[in-house]
């Protein structure tokens, strides 16, 4: 009897994705809401509440890419084609963003415009993977095992909207961080920006949430038949309460930590509802998990190197998060 390995990368994988969402989600979502802080001395504080582990956190992108490659190289092969232009506009807006965060504090006189560009390439790399994911839930043009579409049709009014719906997102989870890590004015205005960022979130959900059954009648199906309709409630019951309690919580002045939490777990319903519609499609309507795995000897082989991996991975990410526990203070951080 041979082992499937197919579930257990398309669970590290599945969580690579997830962990990059949430972690650098969040830090992208500072450096979004960055130029809205009022003074210098706010601005070096947003700077300093990420600079420990904002690079740490972009670990998980690197993996998830290279667990696709090796893992299901079908799918990449298909997937990367069908979002160059996305996938190139992300990747040169984080090393944007990456020398922009380096040179704010060496190049003090052109400081304004560093400002601007850590802002600006935290946007459209935010954007970007929105376009990204907006596209892959439509689906792509394939002939046999090959992406016959154009560069740009991955460029929809249904992925704009994910990329826009993306950006108040990861604006939430932005946000929810500075709150934690903040206090006083700073940690008040990121209140502020929570409830607005909330409210567009929870509309960009919903209207993502009845707009992709449109886009394909077979995840129409899968959510409003019976009896699915019954066992997948919870989903979107939870999705209501999650709203609730987050909104509560970004409103107690007492409760710092749980407008994140919630705010993660919002993202992780989002997440299970996305997945819940493609399984166990990897390339929406043409190739599921098995058809674009690699041979099970490659995927025994990546697997063992993985093992020791990951764990490295975790620990690392866990205890950089332990070290810099806190609030985040004028006069200390990065320089």
């Amino acid at each position: 009897m041979i082992l499937d390995f197919v579930p257990i990368w398309t669970l590290i994988l599945g969580l690579a994705v997830f962990f990059y969402v949430l972690l650098d989600g969040f830090d992208l979502g500072v450096g979004i809401l960055y130029n809205f802080a009022g003074t210098t001395a706010e601005r070096n504080l947003l700077m300093n509440s990420i600079a420990p582990i904002w690079d740490g956190n972009e670990t998980w992108l690197v993996l998830g890419g290279l667990g696709l490659l090796a893992a299901f190289p079908l799918a990449f092969a298909i997937i990367l084609p069908a979002v160059y232009f996305p996938i190139l506009v992300m990747l040169l807006a984080l090393v944007f963003r990456g020398v922009a965060f380096e040179f704010r504090f060496r190049d003090v006189e052109h400081r304004t415009f560093w400002d601007h560009a850590f802002g600006i390439g935290s946007a459209l790399a935010t954007f970007a993977q929105g376009v990204v994911l907006g596209a892959f839930i439509q689906g792509f043009a394939v002939e046999g095992r090959h992406f016959i579409g154009g560069s740009l049709d991955c460029i929809t009014p249904f992925s704009l909207f994910v990329g826009i719906a993306l950006l108040s997102g990861y604006s939430l989870l932005g946000a929810g961080w500075l709150i934690l890590k903040t206090e006083g004015a700073l940690q008040a205005l990121a209140r502020s920006q929570a409830r607005i960022c909330f409210l567009c979130t929870l509309a960009a959900v919903g209207i993502v949430s009845l707009w992709t059954p449109l886009v394909d009648g077979g995840i129409a199906h899968r959510w409003f038949s019976w009896p699915n309709i019954a066992f997948l409630s919870p989903v979107p019951v939870l999705t209501a309460l999650f709203g609730v309690l987050e909104w509560r919580a970004i409103g107690d002045r007492k409760s710092e930590l749980s407008p994140f939490i919630y705010a993660m777990l919002l993202f992780g319903l989002s997440y299970l509802g996305i997945a819940i519609s493609l399984f166990p499609m990897i390339v929406p309507h043409h190739y599921d998990l098995w058809q674009a795995a690699s041979s099970p000897d490659t995927q025994i082989f990546l697997g063992v190197g993985t093992l020791f991996l990951l764990p490295v991975i975790l620990v690392y990410t866990g205890w950089s998060y332990w070290v810099f526990r806190g609030k985040v203070r004028a006069g200390s951080g990065y320089h």
